[in-house]
């Protein structure tokens, strides 16, 4: 983000609680979003973030989270432009430890049995059947300003997901259907002193819990369905329901969960390479990551 926008929506929450004076420090800054803590002299610290679309309704995420009794930072005030959103935040500090197993599935038994609120964008078999055709869409409009030109291997990969997809997202509402952080990792999880709070709501969405499940482990090494099959068991075992364990769209639950949430990840890095950044040089690197994601959801996904 451009630092006279993030000046704008900092001064426009912090004059609507009066905060002032204060201290910066910056936390973490990208494209398309800004984070930092407010030192007040004497009076604490609060947390400043700032985001351009498609991250203009965490503020709403957030309360209805709180709300419904999910454990995440209090919002003390927002400001939404047409494109833009600031808020502040209460401010969680210093994790006591690193999130485990254990903290994982406990948040997202907490998150997946939330109440839904109605403005969360749903997710359902069409849904997911849809993801590689809006793949193969952008790849098209890529290509016609001739970016990602080497391209016809991943063409030919969605092509072949998209002719199984309809089959393959099938069981997309079996529970747990609700609430789907999107960005459910370790690290978007901070233990406190007497709770673990989930934090990084930018992308929930109503749709499968499973697409949560299967991003904890991250996408760095490759895909592991057996670890993902031991996270599901501990997660029934904490509360979260039996069907996560059932098969879906003729393949295990492991198997479903991870296969679509790497096709969901090519999908969203197209949209970022064509659209939410759009920055050609990154072009290369961005097509290596789309590749190994494609390789893998093919596999996992029996295609």
């Amino acid at each position: 983000m451009e630092q006279p926008e993030i000046d704008r929506l900092r001064r426009e929450v912090t004059d609507k609680i009066g905060l002032e004076p204060f201290t910066v420090d910056v936390l973490h800054s990208w494209a398309l979003s800004h984070v930092e803590r407010l030192t007040v002299p004497g009076a604490g610290t609060v947390i400043f973030k700032c985001a351009t679309e498609p991250f203009t309704h965490e503020d709403e995420a957030l309360t209805s989270a709180w709300q419904a009794g999910v454990d995440v930072p209090r919002l003390h005030a927002s400001s939404r432009g047409a494109t833009t959103l600031g808020m502040l935040l209460e401010d969680l500090g210093q994790p006591r430890r690193q999130a485990t197993e254990i903290d994982g599935v406990a948040a997202a038994v907490q998150l997946h049995s939330a109440a839904i609120p109605d403005f969360l964008a749903p997710g359902d078999s069409s849904w997911l059947t849809s993801l590689p055709s809006r793949a193969l869409r952008t790849l098209k409009v890529l290509r016609e300003n001739d970016r990602w030109t080497d391209t016809d291997d991943i063409a030919h990969t969605l092509a072949m997901l998209q002719k199984a997809a309809p089959t393959r997202a099938e069981g997309a509402t079996k529970p747990p259907y609700g609430w789907v952080h999107s960005e459910f990792h370790p690290t978007s999880l901070l233990v406190g002193s007497d709770r673990t709070y989930m934090y990084d709501l930018a992308r929930a969405f109503h749709g499968p819990g499973l697409l949560d499940l299967a991003s904890w482990h991250g996408t760095i090494e490759p895909a592991n369905p057996a670890a993902v099959r031991h996270f599901l068991e501990r997660y029934v075992e904490a509360g979260g329901p039996e069907e996560a364990l059932h098969t879906r769209g003729g393949l295990t639950a492991q198997n479903w969960a991870l296969g679509w949430h790497r096709v969901w990840i090519v999908e969203w890095y197209l949209a970022q390479a064509a659209l939410w950044i759009s920055h050609a040089p990154d072009d290369q690197m961005y097509a290596r990551v789309v590749r190994a994601h494609l390789v893998e959801a093919a596999e996992l996904l029996n295609v």
